[in-house]
């Protein structure tokens, strides 16, 4: 029997109808009844909705041993999809909690009730910091914890820590570190937050890269890694680097709205993740621009795909094939 941990987020969601299809028999967890609706949205896109019934949901959370307890019993494969993310600095003692905490909750209950492999879902944001003269990010590049990364980098990396904890303690283990994840049923969060910002038309620009991937490559991946003999390992899950200009303008061309036209200078990118700090503090709100998200509008690394692509001969999608689903 397998766990879905995260089942009612992007990846989780599109996860267990990937599962159900194949007739596995699944345990979901789940924190909030209403969330629930938002899976069921993903089963009748995918023409699935009959198979959301044959879900076992477990109510609980990670950071609860007693309900993991629960959760576990007659498991032998999990997928641990649940993570909180947040740019917000304000928000360090729950990522800390979340991420790190509990994926050692989740790692020490697959060794406790001796599970026979995990997948953890990660992020590009746990992998090292290129060199001057390196322009790709690999599996290898080398984590320099004199960077300034943000809490999310930090905690997404305490997890992988945790994980690989579990590997040296006997459990198999592969680590998957998606890009940022388009897909269907969550335009409130994530790459849906940066939709709904094209449609409410972006003034400005940068230069800076990003990786992207489609929710069914990145599920499909995940499955064929927990089916395979690999242990150990991770694998970046990114399908295409593109500018961030042309991501936003392909995205308004979608939604047909202006795209945007200025040009924001690392200068200007600065001032404005400093305002949002000042402003913050005076009208006591959360974070809309913090400086970790600022750095990224300009960071121009690419992520490589070889060692997946290599090791499954997997093809990954172009944004061509899948954005307009997330519309």
């Amino acid at each position: 029997m397998i766990l879905v941990t995260g089942a009612t987020g992007l990846v989780g969601s599109h996860l267990l109808v990937q599962l159900l299809q194949k007739n596995e028999v699944v345990k979901a967890l789940f924190r909030c009844e209403k969330q629930l609706e938002k899976v069921k949205n993903v089963f009748a896109f995918h023409h699935q909705s009959i198979l959301f019934d044959k879900i076992n949901w477990i109510k609980g959370d990670i950071t609860d041993i007693s309900s993991l307890e629960i959760a576990f019993e007659n498991i032998t494969h999990v997928y641990h999809c649940a993570a909180l993310i947040s740019f917000d600095p304000n928000d360090e003692e729950e990522l800390r909690k979340t991420n790190i905490e509990g994926t050692a909750n989740i790692v020490n209950c697959c060794i406790d009730f001796g599970v026979k492999k995990l997948c953890h879902v990660s992020s590009v944001a746990a992998l090292g910091n290129p060199k001057e003269h390196e322009t790709t990010i690999t599996e290898q590049t080398e984590w320099n914890a004199e960077e300034f990364h943000s809490d999310y980098a930090i905690t997404k990396y305490g997890a992988e820590m945790e994980v690989f904890r579990g590997f040296n303690e006997g459990l198999d283990v592969v680590i998957v570190n998606p890009g940022v994840i388009f897909g269907y049923g969550f335009s409130n969060q994530g790459s849906g937050k940066i939709i709904q910002t094209v449609k409410t038309g972006m003034l400005f620009y940068t230069k800076g890269s990003i990786g992207i991937v489609a929710v069914e490559d990145v599920v499909l991946c995940m499955i064929q890694l927990m089916n395979s003999n690999t242990s150990g390992e991770r694998y970046i899950l990114v399908g295409e680097n593109c500018s961030i200009k042309e991501l936003i303008h392909y995205l308004a061309l979608l939604v047909k709205v202006k795209p945007p036209s200025i040009y924001a200078s690392k200068m200007l990118i600065n001032w404005g993740w400093k305002i949002d700090w000042f402003s913050s503090k005076i009208f006591n709100q959360k974070r809309k621009f913090t400086k970790s998200v600022a750095k990224s509008l300009h960071a121009e690394a690419l992520y490589s795909n070889k060692k997946i692509c290599s090791l499954l001969d997997f093809v990954f999608q172009k944004k061509e094939g899948y954005l307009t689903d997330s519309l």
